[in-house]
């Protein structure tokens, strides 16, 4: 098995949201570590969350599990049924097609790390129930909407 050199790592602070929800991810680091193996079916991402950083907007995915898995810090799981505390060495996990939109939010007053593994499902859509946001995946490109259905122009 190759060994992953994450030194040579990209760190990505950017996000792919509509410009208008861009600040949701500040101060969200991630690297995604699937990549660099050359994986294709599943996606594994280092992230980093400095204080008062959230892992992404509260969502749910119809066809892609998620899971998490908490390294170093705490972080708040805020889902439909209120939150939970996460602490290094806790896990949760999002099971596709349930509507249960969930994200991470770090309140502490210092870095959390968190492991995030999750499908990569060719054909996929996205729901955020805080958000007048929607995505869809079709195999070929990827878009985001508003909840009426008309597209967000197009994105970097």
């Amino acid at each position: 098995m190759p060994k992953i050199d994450i030194a040579k790592a990209v760190v990505r602070t950017t996000t792919i949201y509509p410009a208008e929800f861009a600040d949701a991810t500040r101060g969200r680091e991630k690297v995604a570590l699937g990549n660099l193996a050359g994986l294709t079916q599943f996606g594994v991402n280092l992230t980093r969350l400095k204080p008062g950083a959230s892992s992404s907007l509260r969502h749910w995915h119809e066809q892609e599990d998620e899971f998490v898995y908490v390294l170093e810090g705490e972080v708040a799981l805020i889902e439909d049924e209120g939150e939970t505390f996460l602490r290094a060495g806790d896990a949760a996990g999002f099971k596709a097609g349930v509507a249960n939109g969930h994200c991470l939010v770090n309140r502490s007053n210092r870095d959390a790390l968190v492991l995030e593994v999750g499908t990569r499902a060719a054909n996929e859509r996205a729901h955020y129930p805080d958000a007048d946001l929607k995505f869809e995946r079709d195999g070929k490109s990827a878009r985001f909407f508003h909840m009426s259905g008309e597209p967000y122009p197009e994105q970097r």
